[in-house]
């Protein structure tokens, strides 16, 4: 979300009030806004939905809502982008991998002299 910068207070005050309600929402597994480091006046939300019929049922929300009545706020148009995911994994696979780029390089080393 690109903000005018005279509404970058309002903005911000907007989406720390839904903070707390989204998160006790049904299937809301997370929901985090950010401020760009470099841009004051960008932010974005990031949600997790423990289904999709979650999300859609947060979309149809009055607190949706609100969010969408920002775009007047806005320099830019509102960007959404919805991305399913069908699987994920966690810190264990790291070394696994690291360990087997490590025994390549070092084997294709190996092979080149």
């Amino acid at each position: 979300m690109h903000v005018f910068p005279e509404k970058r207070k309002e903005v911000f005050q907007t989406l720390l009030s839904m903070i707390q309600s989204t998160g006790k929402e049904r299937g809301c597994l997370s929901h985090h806004v950010f401020r760009d480091i470099e841009d004051e006046n960008v932010f974005s939300l990031i949600d997790e939905w423990e289904t999709r019929e979650d999300l859609d049922q947060h979309i149809r929300s009055a607190k949706f809502g609100v969010l969408l009545g920002t775009k007047s706020l806005l320099c830019e148009p509102l960007k959404i982008q919805i991305f399913t995911v069908s699987d994920s994994e966690r810190i264990e696979v790291v070394d696994p991998v690291r360990k087997t780029k490590n025994d390549f390089t070092h084997t294709n080393a190996l092979r080149s002299l």
